[in-house]
């Protein structure tokens, strides 16, 4: 894994970059790019929505296209930033450009494998699918990545430092493993806020006003968030220091495993991992 402070990213000295698509996930990178020192100028942003246009050119001064061919032909990094189900139509709109140029293709759409990229743009360009999770929008995200084997070492070394403009990167060397870093990392922000939306109801359930019970439990995992990241611990042995015997912590965890606790956060990551499988199979 690759660990990088957030918003410390600098564009690499050679190629531009054009973002198809100027949305949330777009603008966490642009963000942080420019915040590491690269220039508006080489930084290309397609978006057909005239209101997003505007708030990218004053919040980034960066060069902006209302069509994606003529951004496109600026940059020899195209990051795919459109939802999935236009994937399809945009590439198919670039082969033309992607043929001539051989552009490093950059995905950031869930579910669209390289194949389907390849297919659609109709040329063996070097392709990174990526999973990046929306804690990126804070540059405190994770981005899991596969590379197509006509993907060079620089060509990799360029993607990686572009997606950790938005926080730390994971590299696989099996595509099939996406579908699992979605279900974990992608999905995952998801059940944090939901353990957060549980604790914070227990809490009022016991006694606590609400006010009281968001900061409590908000807080509790922000906290413990930060002690798996930085003490170089395990998870395992983090609980296991908290959990004293016959006290508070053993009582409730002896009540989640009663339950298979366990067992329920496997058949949850499973669950999303096939669903990520058919959503990929459904853009065939």
């Amino acid at each position: 894994m690759n660990k990088g402070p957030s918003y410390m990213t600098e564009l690499p000295a050679a190629p531009d970059v054009t973002f198809i698509g100027g949305g949330n996930m777009a603008r966490s990178l642009i963000g942080g790019l420019l915040a590491g020192g690269a220039s508006a100028a080489r930084i290309h942003v397609a978006e057909p929505v005239e209101a997003l246009r505007t708030a990218l050119a004053k919040d980034f001064n960066v060069d902006l296209h209302a069509d994606a061919m003529s951004a496109a032909a600026c940059g020899r990094v195209w990051v795919m930033a459109v939802k999935p189900q236009v994937m399809k139509i945009v590439c198919e709109s670039l082969s033309t450009l992607a043929i001539a140029q051989r552009p490093l293709v950059i995905s950031i759409a869930a579910g669209i494998t390289t194949n389907q990229i390849a297919r659609w743009l109709g040329a063996r360009t070097a392709i990174v699918r990526s999973m990046p999770n929306t804690p990126a929008l804070l540059g405190a995200g994770i981005t899991g990545l596969y590379a197509t084997p006509e993907t060079s070492a620089e060509d990799r070394s360029v993607a990686d430092r572009l997606l950790r403009a938005a926080g730390t990167t994971v590299w696989v060397e099996e595509e099939s493993l996406m579908d699992a870093v979605t279900a974990v990392s992608g999905s995952g922000p998801a059940y944090v806020f939901l353990l957060a939306q549980s604790l914070m109801e227990a809490g009022v359930k016991e006694g606590l006003d609400p006010t009281q019970a968001e900061a409590l439990a908000n807080q509790t995992l922000l906290g413990a968030a930060r002690m798996l990241t930085e003490s170089g611990e395990t998870a395992e042995v983090l609980r296991q220091r908290v959990t004293s015997p016959n006290g508070t912590t053993q009582a409730a965890i002896e009540s989640f495993q009663a339950d298979q606790f366990e067992a329920i956060v496997a058949r949850a990551v499973h669950a999303a991992r096939v669903r990520g499988a058919e959503l990929s199979a459904a853009n065939e």
